[in-house]
Parts: structure tokens; C-alpha cells; sequence
């Protein structure tokens, strides 16, 4: 039963969004400003799970997420693709030829910043959170400042939205993924995911010759995605996402590229959000 989730963001981000979205029951949120905090918040028992978002179909991977999964010891225990429409919102009675500043995550405004070519008076601010920059303007009344932020965001803090969807690609999602402390509770036979890193000798072939165990053993490669091993140059860790139609034929994979590649580590098996 999972009672509390830490989220990156405050009420109305999109974190909190998903929250709503991916369990059954209500859930209480701890509201965290850095994914850092995430952690610590579910390391130190202080929440039941945390939400992590790990790649946006424009801006790529959060590399940073991928390293603090793997170095807290954490495990997926689920996935959630969330639609993200970023919105222009500021204090009633104003439009946009008023906005002097607009001030959002810096991931936000990397994906809305076509919609600002019209706008050149407009200056952008990066900031911690996009919801955070919704409540400091509800809370300070502040005029002229617009923040982008989700529909929920202007909902909760009483803003009207200027532009609605100004992001740059229409079809922007992001993957989320759900983390804990322990191993997935998913009955194996819900099972047809799952994130593995693994290290690859520095010679040729080597990695392809994993690749090549994964497409003979039947699993699909979703996602690869490489990071450099800190302490020994130019050597790189893989995560991977697969996903597959037969358990049995995952652990077979597993099993073999446990031997052939170096320092394998199972991140979690779940459901596939995504069919």
C-alpha cells in the first residue's frame, strides 16, 4: 500500500500529475524542489515511493535521474507517460503584450522557446519549478510576470492562461518512472519490462555482441542510454529498457549478459505503460 510519494515540484506540477494519475487511491505528495531531495526523502523513509521523470520525447534523457537510480540502490517499479502541455499563465486582467518576464523550469522553456520568437520583449528566466513560479505569482501578486506551468497549475493558483499549448512540438510526452526501496511487487506474469545497466569491455564488438543476445532471446530495445563511468575515463555504463511477450525469455537474456557484461544490475521489471 503506498500512502505518501515524494515528487520534484509542489501542487500542480506535472510530478503531481502523474501522482493523480498512476495509482488507484489517492496519495499524499511530499513536495521536493531538486530530485536530490526526492531521494533522500524516500532513502530516509519519509515516503512509501518517489516519482522520477527520465526522458522527454523533445528535450531527450535527464541523465542525472539515470545515476541517482543506480547509485541509491533504487528500483522501478513502474512507468507513466504523461502528455505535457505547457501553458502561458499570469495574474488576471493582463494579456500578453503586458508580460514582461516569463520565468519556468529550464527544460520548460528549452521546449516552448519557438512560441517566444514572437515575443522578443519577453524575457526568460530559468527557475527551479514550473508550478513553484505559478504560486510565487498568485503570492506576491506579482504583474507583468508570466510563468509556464500546467492547466492544473493556473486551476490551483487562481491564474488565467494566455497561450494555451505553447510548446514547440505539439506531441510532447514525458516517461516518468515510479522508484522504491525494494524489488517490484508486479506478479511475474504482468511482467513484460524491465531496466538493466551493465558495463561493456573496451574492445570491438563487444557491445553488439549484447545486443545481439537481447534480439536473439526475443526482447525489444526501447531505450539505450550511455554514462560515463566517473572514476575510469572514457569506460561508459549502459542502461537499457527492453520489453517482452514471455518472462522466461527475459531471464534467459538476463542470465547471459550477466556473464558477458561486467557489473550487470538489475533496476526493476514492471508493466510496460506503453502497448
Amino acid at each position: 500500500m503506498i500512502n505518501t510519494v515524494a515528487i520534484q515540484g509542489i501542487r500542480g506540477s506535472f510530478h503531481h500529475i502523474v501522482s493523480q494519475e498512476f495509482f488507484s487511491e489517492p496519495v499524499d505528495i511530499i513536495e521536493c524542489m531538486t530530485f536530490d531531495r526526492v531521494v533522500e526523502a524516500l532513502i530516509n523513509q519519509e515516503c512509501d515511493a518517489a516519482i522520477m521523470a527520465l526522458e522527454n520525447s523533445i528535450a531527450g534523457s535527464i541523465i542525472p535521474n539515470y545515476a541517482l537510480i543506480d547509485d541509491y540502490q533504487l528500483h522501478i517499479v513502474g512507468e507513466h507517460y504523461l502528455d505535457i502541455q505547457h501553458n502561458l499563465m499570469a495574474l488576471p486582467n493582463q494579456n500578453i503584450e503586458d508580460i514582461k518576464e516569463v520565468y519556468s523550469h529550464p527544460m520548460a522553456l528549452l521546449q516552448c522557446k519557438d512560441f517566444f520568437k514572437d515575443y522578443p520583449n519577453i524575457k526568460l528566466v530559468e527557475d527551479k519549478d514550473t508550478a513553484e513560479v505559478a504560486e510565487r505569482i498568485n503570492a506576491k501578486g506579482l504583474k507583468n510576470i508570466g510563468a509556464i506551468a500546467s492547466v492544473l497549475a493556473a486551476d490551483i493558483f487562481n491564474l488565467d492562461i494566455l497561450a494555451h499549448s505553447i510548446q514547440t512540438i505539439k506531441h510532447n510526452e514525458t516517461r516518468f518512472a515510479v522508484v522504491k526501496r525494494t524489488n517490484s511487487e508486479v506478479p511475474e506474469n504482468e511482467i513484460n519490462k524491465a531496466s538493466i545497466k551493465f558495463e561493456a569491455d573496451h574492445k570491438r564488438g563487444s557491445l553488439a555482441t549484447i545486443l545481439n543476445v537481447m534480439s536473439d532471446c526475443k526482447l525489444n530495445l526501447t531505450k539505450i542510454q550511455s554514462l560515463p563511468i566517473i572514476k575510469t575515463p572514457w569506460k561508459y555504463a549502459f542502461f537499457v529498457d527492453v520489453t517482452f511477450e514471455a518472462y522466461a525469455d527475459f531471464l534467459k537474456a538476463k542470465s547471459i549478459i550477466e556473464i558477458m557484461g561486467q557489473n550487470f544490475k538489475l533496476l526493476g521489471e514492471y508493466k510496460n505503460a506503453k502497448i
